[in-house]
Parts: structure tokens; sequence; C-alpha cells
């Protein structure tokens, strides 16, 4: 998905580069409030407790709510979808792919991908609100 970001800054200019700073800075507060989030109120992994073996390729550690890869995700296609629709779309499909297959690695929970969604949705749609970048010019 980052890769998508850079490619529709870079190569195919349909993003400004203050749109693209926007999208940055809302999935770096996302994963940020969500580590947070995740020190406070610690929750085992569905591997921790059903004894699976998670299915990634690294085993995670820390607590699992909220889901960091469902928050920084859903920030990112959210911060597209609101500078381009069409192409928004394609990125929250994308969003939700991430958190099932969290879910289907047995490394989170529905709520977990749930609450890391509503994290990123609301980080992107505050730092777009915000225009942070258009203040600093000034």
């Amino acid at each position: 998905m980052f890769a998508g970001l850079i490619i529709l800054w870079v190569i195919d200019g349909r993003m400004r580069k203050e749109q693209v700073l926007h999208t940055i800075l809302a999935m770096l507060i996302a994963w940020t409030l969500s580590t947070m989030i995740k020190s406070l109120f610690p929750s085992p992994r569905p591997f921790e407790v059903n004894g699976a073996m998670p299915l990634t390729l690294t085993t995670p550690s820390g607590g699992s709510f909220p889901s960091n890869h469902a928050a920084v995700a859903f920030s990112l296609a959210v911060s597209i979808w609101l500078h381009n629709k069409k192409v928004g779309n394609y990125f929250l499909i994308l969003a939700v792919l991430v958190g099932t297959g969290r879910m289907l690695g047995n490394v989170h929970y529905f709520l977990d991908i749930l609450g890391g969604a509503v994290l990123g949705i609301i980080t992107a749609v505050g730092v777009e609100k915000l225009h942070l970048f258009k203040l600093l010019k000034k």
C-alpha cells in the first residue's frame, strides 16, 4: 500500500506533495496512538490464547488491541480516499484485506481490527481537516 502511495505521487502524479505529507503524517499518528493504547491496555493475542502458531513471518509481541497494521492501513486508505474517491476505494479494499489477513494469521481478533480501523479513519480525517502543512506555509 505504501508503494502505491509513492506510485500515485511520483510516477502517476495524481497526488500533490501536501496530500502525501498528510497521508504520511496520518499513518505516523495512527501508529503512535495505537502503540500507546496497546501499552495502556494490554490484551493477549489469539495465538497466545488458543495455542495455535501465528501464520505470520514473525511472531508479534505485545498487546493485541488495537491493530497497528489496521490503523496504518486505514489511515493511508482514507487519506487517499479523501483526495480521490475512485483510487481510494481500491486502497480501502486493500486495508480490509490487511485486516482480514491479520485475523486469518491468528494475530488479531475482529475487534482489534475494528479498533485499528476506527483509529486510522479518525486520524486521517483529523489530519485532513487540520491542513497542518498549509498552516506551516503561512
